[in-house]
Order: C-alpha cells, then structure tokens, then sequence
C-alpha cells in the first residue's frame, strides 16, 4: 500500500515538474525546474515544420527570436510553421513573399509589417473581439507547440515579468507545450497578471536590447481642434478613460491639463497618460475596483513610458478578457471610451477596420468599450468616435454607404457621439434622418452638398433634425 502511495506521489510530483500542459497552469506557481539557458540558435531549434508558434506582441515582441527563428527556418527549410500573435513591432521578415512555404503568419490584430501579406493571402487575420482572445488559448481551441515571449531577467526568487505586453498572452502561455523566453534587463517590471516564474520557462536567451519606441507624429491643426472639442464637451472631471494610439488620442489627452481625477482603464497605455499623471490630472481616485491604479492590457510609446512602468504599484498590466471585457468596462464611473474610424455612412455606422475589402488592421477593442461605456452601471458613460472630416486625400470620411466590402466594426446602434473638427453629433435615440442631418452638420463644409442628396437619395426624404 505504502508502494502505492509513494508511487502515486512520484506521478503527482512529475506531473507538475513537467508543467502538463494540458491544463490551465498558473505561471506564477514555481515549479521543480530550471530554465535552461542557451544560445538563441539552439533555442529556435525546438521549432518544427507544421508547429503552431504564438508569439508576445506590442513592444514586448522578441525581435531577437523572431530573426533567429525566420534564419532556422530557412536553413532548415522548415514547412507550413504558423506564427499566431497581436500586432508585432519591428520587422516581420518571415512574411516575404520567397519564404511563403515556411512560415505562415496568423494575426489577431494587424500591424503595418503585415498588412501586405494579409491582403496578398500570404498571412491569415482571425476577426475576434480582443476579449474573446484569450478564449481561444483557455478553452483549447487554439494550443501552441511553442510560445515565444520576451521577459525581464529574474528576480531573486526567480519571478520574471511580461513587462509591457500582456494582453492574450498569459493566456498563451498557460496552454503553451514549450515557452522560450527572450530575456532582457531592458525590460519593464509590471504588476497585475505580468508574473511568470522562470522555472515555468524551457529555454532562456539572454539579449539586452531597448524596447521598440512608438512615437506619435506633430499634431495638425485639425487633430488639436478634435482634442479640444472632446476635451471641453464630452470629458467630465472625474471620469475613466479609454484611448487608443495615434495623433487624434494624443491630441485629447494634451487637451486635458485641467481636468481633474481622471481615472484610466483601456487597453493600451501611450506616453500622453504619463503627462497627466505627473501633472495630478490622473488620479483613479474615484474607481471603485483598482482605486488609485491605472489599468491596462499593454503599453506601447517611449522609454519615458517605459520608466514609468517599471516597479510601479499605481499601474496593472492585466489580460484583455478582463480590460476589455464590457462587463468590467461598465463598471467604471463616468467611462469614456473614444475610438476612431477609417470612415462613417450617414447612419452612423463605423468602418475600422478596413478599407474597403482590404483589411487594414482588426476589429480590435473598438466595440469592447463602446459597449461597455454605454452600459455604464452609473449612467454616465460615453461612446465616442473621433476623426478628421477628410482623409489625407479629401475625401469624406463621413459617406452616403460604406464602401464596398468594408466591415461594420460598430453599428449604428453602438455609436452614441460622433466628432469632427466641426463638432459634436450626438446620435443616440435619434432616427434615421436625425442622424444624416447631424452627421452632416459635422462633415467637411466641401462634401456637405453631395451629402445631403444622397442622404435623399437614400432616405427619399430630407435629412431634417426634427422628428
């Protein structure tokens, strides 16, 4: 009997010092074993033809094993290896056309370094809601042969950390057969669901590097207009934010220096939200869940960013099936969620994720928060959608119809108010032709004319602000 037990004992031990991965495992439980270190060239090795890689993204990505493993696989003349991932910083040279036959790259958001091979159906896209990402890894449908990630150097106590980029890749992890770990003193120590203890890595590569810097361009003068109006007109004091990258976030959140106890929960955290923590407009005073935190998924901006991560309680890196998830996201007081679109029909309905059948970049966490914001539990939430009147050619963002092919990342029941640098167009409650009339009102002076006859056109009757 006593066999038995032990015998029984020994199975159990092995079971966990192996990290099955069969099972959801919990990366900040230690475990009986060490990584062990190699050269990043033995590292990559691992990689087999047909293996499911993911791979961390944002400015987490592990740019040296993205390099040694695109070298592997065409020395190796590897075939049909499929790299699944976010949007990859820095160069994505396994996406050339001469390497189609070995690797394949699978994106849940699109980056510039991939939109190419995307549309040239030399790279697949999955549409998915970002709070459903994680999903895929924790209920099976999606397990990988292999994660490659990027981590700070360990601890005393041998704890690493995700650093910058958590978003769906703790869940990655906890599904991964075998994690490689790019380990790098340059990276940030994070708190919230960032911990991953090294014995829970396989092979460790150690590469110093700086993390890849996303600096915004000069503000024009029609973003600091939009900045202004979003500002002044739709942002209260004490409110909780969400924002994006790009010049039309950066230019609301320069707009914002009087503005007092903003709390933040988004998904991506930019250089601008540092600004206004340093001046006391941030605050997270008012949050009744991680009061005095900043919330988010990932981080992507400058070293100034960065820095400002690094051993720092006031800031918690969490998975997206829970930043983005609209049942947390209405759970913020005053949540203000402001997205942006590639263009607008008449009826409110947003395209952002594609020009016309090209895909541009994903459905990301644009509906995520629309929806959590306009459910907030508090009333006073705010969807908002934000943009220049004209595209860098002139053309209308704001259109009769979408164009052909593009997807309806958000309904015309999701977007509540519309701005421009003409103004706000508040669309919530309002009928069809309210809704022509408003958005006119906001589109580019030059465009207002066609507008409204193919709003007659479409809607056989004026678009008219009365009911």
């Amino acid at each position: 009997m006593f066999r038995n037990i032990a015998a029984k004992v020994s199975n159990i031990s092995r079971f966990f010092s192996c990290g099955v991965r069969n099972l959801i495992r919990e990366p900040s439980l230690p475990l009986r074993k060490c990584p062990k270190w190699v050269c990043v060239e033995d590292a990559v090795k691992v990689i087999n033809s047909e293996h499911l890689v993911f791979i961390q993204g944002g400015s987490a990505t592990p740019l040296e094993l993205v390099r040694a493993l695109t070298e592997h696989g065409i020395c190796s003349n590897l075939r049909s290896v499929r790299l699944i991932h976010m949007a990859l910083e820095g160069d994505a040279p396994f996406s050339n056309p001469e390497y189609e036959k070995h690797f394949r790259s699978i994106s849940f958001y699109i980056g510039h370094n991939l939109r190419e091979a995307v549309n040239d159906g030399r790279a697949d896209y999955i549409p998915i809601f970002n709070h459903e990402i994680p999903k895929l890894f924790y209920q099976d449908f999606i397990v990988p042969d292999v994660a490659f990630i990027h981590v700070s150097s360990p601890d005393i106590r041998g704890f690493c950390s995700l650093g910058t980029s958590v978003d769906c890749t703790r869940a990655a992890i906890c599904k991964a057969k075998i994690i490689v770990a790019q380990v790098n003193d340059h990276m940030p120590r994070s708190f919230g669901d960032s911990v991953i203890h090294s014995s829970h890595i396989d092979y460790a590569v150690k590469f110093n590097c700086p993390l890849p810097c996303v600096t915004g361009q000069p503000l024009h003068e029609i973003d600091i207009e939009i900045g202004k109006i979003v500002a002044q007109r739709l942002v209260e004091d004490g409110a909780t934010l969400q924002l994006g990258l790009g010049n039309i976030p950066d230019a609301i959140l320069s707009s914002l220096v009087n503005h007092k106890n903003l709390g933040v929960h988004t998904e991506i955290m930019s250089d601008e939200m540092v600004e206004l923590v340093k001046n006391g407009n941030i605050t997270n005073k008012h949050k009744p869940r991680h009061r005095g935190r900043i919330v988010a998924s990932l981080a992507i901006g400058t070293k100034k960013l960065y820095d400002f991560i690094h051993n720092n309680p006031a800031l918690e890196i969490l998975g997206m099936n829970y930043t983005n998830d609209p049942r947390v996201i209405s759970q913020q007081p005053k949540m203000t969620a402001i997205n942006s679109s590639v263009e607008m029909d008449i009826t409110g309905q947003v395209c952002g994720d594609s020009l016309g059948v090209k895909i541009y970049n994903g459905v990301g966490g644009q509906l995520d928060f629309l929806r959590g914001s306009a459910i907030g539990l508090d009333g006073r939430g705010k969807s908002i959608v934000a943009f220049p009147s004209v595209t860098s050619c002139g053309d209308s963002r704001i259109q009769p119809t979408l164009t052909c092919g593009g997807g309806v990342t958000a309904t015309r029941a999701h977007v509540h108010h519309v701005v421009t640098e003409y103004g706000v167009a508040d669309l919530f409650g309002k009928t069809l032709r309210q809704r022509a009339c408003a958005l006119i009102q906001i589109a580019h002076p030059d465009h207002r004319e066609c507008l409204e006859r193919a709003a007659y056109e479409r809607l056989k009757c004026m678009p008219t602000k009365y009911l």
